[in-house]
């Protein structure tokens, strides 16, 4: 058996789908803290875990989907593209519409959806998860509660996301395999301030360290 040069590309690459709230009426369980704050984390969780996705070396393609056309301009500039939401009373109807403009786009690489309030992520913890999906098939990441889910991919012709309330169970029901190993940092979505803590005690990008800093 031939041994696996580790700087070889992976087996499969990735296009990874990011939908993206606009950030003025994102994070609404962070309630208690003064709109524009509430406004400007929301924009640094989606600007840290767009520039971790970008600089995973399984991920060619970065397709981002939101309707804040200004906002989306700053998540290009990153190295990405975007599209208009589909459908924004329907997660997952906006994910399978933005997989098929990703099919469109490139046929040849398999759509990941990954949450983007992930601003602690770590582009090897991604990467390790996508290492494992790699295998074929649809996997799932489950959030560090075990409840939710951070990450869903599977082959266009199979792609259906579960994302929403229990979506872990929901995931695991379609048929999708979980990831398994720590991947602390792919897992920690933040929804409320248990969750920003969490992060923050992994060690969040830049965008939300200057907008938490005066949190701390």
């Amino acid at each position: 058996m031939a041994s696996h040069d580790p700087t070889d590309p992976p087996s499969t690459s990735f296009v990874a789908i990011l939908p993206v709230k606009p950030p003025r009426v994102g994070k609404s369980r962070l309630g208690d803290v003064e709109d524009v704050r509430r406004r400007d984390l929301a924009g640094a969780f989606a600007l840290d875990t767009v520039t971790a996705v970008v600089a995973c070396p399984e991920v060619s393609e970065v397709l981002v989907v939101t309707d804040d056309a200004a906002f989306s301009r700053d998540l290009v500039a990153l190295g990405c593209a975007s599209m208009p939401d589909g459908d924004t009373h329907d997660l997952n109807a906006t994910l399978q519409q933005a997989a098929l403009e990703a099919m469109r786009r490139w046929p040849r690489l398999q759509p990941v959806a990954i949450c983007a309030d992930l601003p602690a992520l770590r582009p090897e913890d991604l990467g390790a998860a996508l290492q494992v999906a790699s295998a074929g098939g649809a996997w799932f990441v489950a959030d560090a509660d075990e409840v939710g889910t951070t990450l869903y991919t599977a082959p266009y012709a199979g792609f259906a996301p579960r994302f929403g309330v229990g979506s872990r169970l929901a995931h695991q029901a379609s048929g999708a395999r979980a990831v398994t190993g720590d991947l602390a940092s792919l897992r920690c979505d933040v929804d409320d301030h248990a969750d920003l803590r969490r992060a923050l005690s992994l060690g969040v990008g830049a965008h939300t360290t200057a907008v938490a800093a005066p949190l701390t």
